[in-house]
């Protein structure tokens, strides 16, 4: 079991009324609803369709995904079954930092819009207004961003994009001068999430599988909450060879999206909760599209590597979450834990206790500084201020002490967001 991997998940304690000049439907939310929310952190398998310990220096073998090397490190911890452990296994993305030279990872990026339904799949209105939510105004921000591309960071002389700076600070001490691992972005044809509601849905009663706020002038919308199944079995195909229906399966079967390839999922401030929105939000993830092998690969176990990210709209949010907060969370997340611990060996890390009160036994880097002060770091590039997320570094995960991450940090790149080490902990944090 691992993470989808998120990414910041935010909860709201309480819900404002909505002021508007239209009458409310039953199952919208006021566009103010989740501005104030503290983060939280949840787990889910890859999904796929499986059809059959390692440490290598050029990644796990036996698989069809994209580059990726092995390597371990020795402290004491508890691992997942609750056993003592000291050695602790990893898989990054790219080459081993010692050998240099530049990796390039075609990085798709697949625009998803939603299409809210009525129960019966008829097109729904509301206020003379299609609920359609278009993902194309934010797809040219997105790939103008320091996620793919480049800016200017202390771990590299020369400017680069955003997750490779973060490795480059975590192997300052061990990389030659030229490593980089580096994303070639492309826009895909938009998809379309259609999303029937529940006809169970009657709020505060009965499931919903989508909650909405509109804009100000009463159209298609502030924001778009999800459940978070509902959405899952809506990205995901639940068949092979694979189900066109979802945006995953319509882009594989498509060649949009290669086992080579690192996929992003872009969608318009669509957000996901837990049964109802009193668990809300998780504003994406990062997780595997695991496909049998063909005789084409050698029957090799396929691997898709793939995020679920949303822009981010200004106001939304409390704590500085905007634009590209998400994505760059799970981008950095995919490059230092690329295939979520799916043989239960790598990347599995000690547990550990975040100062956000996150308890988990993985290597994912966002995870540890979601909800801190200065978790995001703005970069104005390209006319607009960006708020990609600050990240921890390996060395944090390691419970080294000191530090040999680039000036002797925990995380990057404000190395002044987490200055100190977890305390040892026992299985599940448990006193």
């Amino acid at each position: 079991m691992k993470k989808f991997g998120p990414a910041s998940l935010l909860l709201m304690f309480a819900f404002a009324l909505p002021i508007s000049a239209f009458a409310q439907e039953a199952d919208e939310v006021s566009p103010d609803a989740i501005s104030h929310s503290h983060s939280m952190h949840a787990t889910t398998p890859p999904r796929g369709h499986k059809n059959g310990q390692d440490h290598a220096r050029f990644g796990l073998a036996g698989i069809d995904s994209i580059a990726n090397w092995n390597k371990h490190f020795i402290t004491g911890g508890i691992d997942p079954n609750g056993n003592p452990q000291h050695i602790w296994y990893y898989s990054m993305v790219g080459n081993p930092p010692e050998l240099g030279g530049t990796t390039v990872f075609n990085a798709p990026i697949v625009p998803v819009s939603v299409d809210l339904r009525t129960a019966d799949g008829s097109p729904r209105f509301v206020n003379g207004h299609p609920l359609f939510y278009d993902v194309r105004p934010f797809v040219q921000p997105t790939f103008n961003s320091p996620v793919f591309q480049n800016s200017n960071y202390t771990s590299s002389g020369v400017p680069t994009q955003f997750a490779d700076a973060v490795q480059r600070a975590e192997f300052a001490d061990k990389m030659k001068p030229g490593w980089h691992t580096v994303l070639a972005p492309s826009v895909k044809s938009t998809r379309v999430m259609q999303i029937n509601q529940d006809p169970t849905c009657a709020p505060p009663m009965g499931h919903c599988n989508y909650r909405f706020a509109l804009n100000a002038d009463g159209s298609c919308c502030r924001f778009v909450l999800v459940d978070i199944n509902t959405f899952i079995n809506e990205l995901f195909p639940s068949t092979f060879p694979f189900d066109n229906s979802t945006a995953i399966g319509s882009a594989e079967n498509a060649g949009d999206m290669t086992t080579k390839d690192i996929s992003t999922f872009l969608f318009p401030n669509t957000y996901l909760y837990f049964g109802d929105i009193s668990q809300c939000c998780v504003l994406g993830f990062h997780s595997l599209d695991l496909e049998p092998g063909i005789p084409s690969n050698g029957n090799l176990l396929r691997l898709y590597v793939v995020n679920y990210s949303s822009w981010i709209s200004p106001g939304i949010f409390g704590g500085g979450f905007q634009d590209v907060t998400a994505l760059s969370h799970e981008m950095s997340e995919i490059f230092n834990d690329p295939f979520v611990g799916v043989d239960g060996i790598h990347n599995v890390t000690p547990f550990w206790l975040s100062p956000n009160g996150n308890c988990q036994d993985d290597l994912e880097v966002g995870d540890v500084i979601e909800g801190l002060p200065n978790d995001v770091f703005p970069i104005t590039m390209n006319g607009r201020t960006y708020h990609p997320q600050n990240e921890a570094l390996l060395q944090w995960f390691e419970f080294q002490s000191p530090s040999s991450a680039l000036d002797g940090a925990y995380s990057y790149p404000d190395t002044g967001t987490l200055t100190a080490l977890s305390p040892p902990q026992n299985f599940a944090c448990k006193p």
